[in-house]
């Protein structure tokens, strides 16, 4: 069994892949910003008596990861598995959404993973081994108003993990990404509220994309359950999808060309809804 950090557990994808990982064994560092806020985890891990301890790390803190992960490593002594899940959702116009958000976003998303990253490699190197699991999303591949502040995060932590990899294979280090579609979590969940009034017609759309996907929810286990195979199989592949519609949006994407894509995004409203529901058979009107 492995020795596994998990960032961002206080709810969906995160606290999922805790349990999951517990269950199956696996020693589990748990750590959100206030485990006070969020008690499910906690009360799951005491009733079943799962090996998971819950600590506190910020990770848009260089000084909170560095404090975690001195705790961490007196208590484990090693970490073999670091899978950076710790996100938060961004979505609007770009003209439209303030600055402040992309940055907020930027330094989560993409920062808070390289700050771990940075804590847990000398060791894994010193030791020849270990495995980094970086929870992207579909939207690391695909760019889509109204998610271009949530997609450049993604985008940037694929490109990090992709050139990281080529770093530290020749020292027995994995680095995998995991790529979520749409899953039942409280940042899909935000995305498929009814948007405010807006200049450009993308997250009313979108929302009722989110609403149509959710209206038959995935489950956040999917993901740990793809988390917990990576670590269990050894496996060396970079990339992984997961979810029943995240294959799908990839290969829907690749299917155009750039300009296709771009005029896509550029419907109006009608052709839209029309596009979405004959190429992937969502309709995407929302409902009240």
């Amino acid at each position: 069994m492995s020795t596994v950090m998990i960032t961002g557990t206080s709810s969906g994808l995160g606290l999922a892949t805790a349990l999951t990982l517990g269950r199956a064994g696996h020693r589990v560092f748990a750590t959100m910003r206030n485990p006070g806020a969020a008690r499910e985890l906690g009360e799951t891990v005491k009733k079943e008596k799962l090996p998971v301890s819950v600590h506190v790390m910020n990770v848009d803190s260089e000084a909170s990861v560095k404090y975690a992960m001195e705790e961490i490593g007196a208590l484990a002594g090693v970490v073999d598995v670091l899978v950076n899940n710790a996100g938060v959702e961004c979505h609007g116009s770009v003209e439209e959404v303030p600055l402040a958000e992309f940055h907020a976003v930027m330094e989560t998303n993409y920062f808070g993973p390289l700050r771990c990253i940075k804590a847990v490699l000398p060791g894994m190197r010193g030791r020849g081994s270990g495995c980094i699991i970086n929870v992207s999303s579909v939207s690391g591949r695909i760019a889509a108003s109204p998610l271009s502040g949530y997609c450049a995060s993604k985008f940037a932590l694929e490109a990090l993990s992709e050139g990281l990899a080529q770093e530290v294979k020749p020292f027995g280090i994995r680095v995998a990404i995991v790529e979520p579609g749409i899953i039942d979590t409280p940042m899909a969940r935000a995305v498929e509220e009814e948007p405010e009034q807006s200049l450009y017609p993308q997250a009313r759309r979108f929302s009722g994309l989110f609403q149509a996907s959710l209206s038959h929810p995935a489950q956040p286990a999917l993901v740990g359950e793809a988390i917990r195979d990576i670590i269990e199989s050894g496996t060396w592949k970079l990339r992984h999808p997961v979810g029943p519609d995240a294959a799908g949006f990839l290969a829907w994407r690749a299917a155009m060309s750039d300009e296709e894509w771009i005029s896509w995004g550029a419907l109006s409203d009608e052709e839209w809804y029309a596009r979405v529901q004959s190429d992937f058979g969502i309709d995407a009107r929302r409902k009240k």
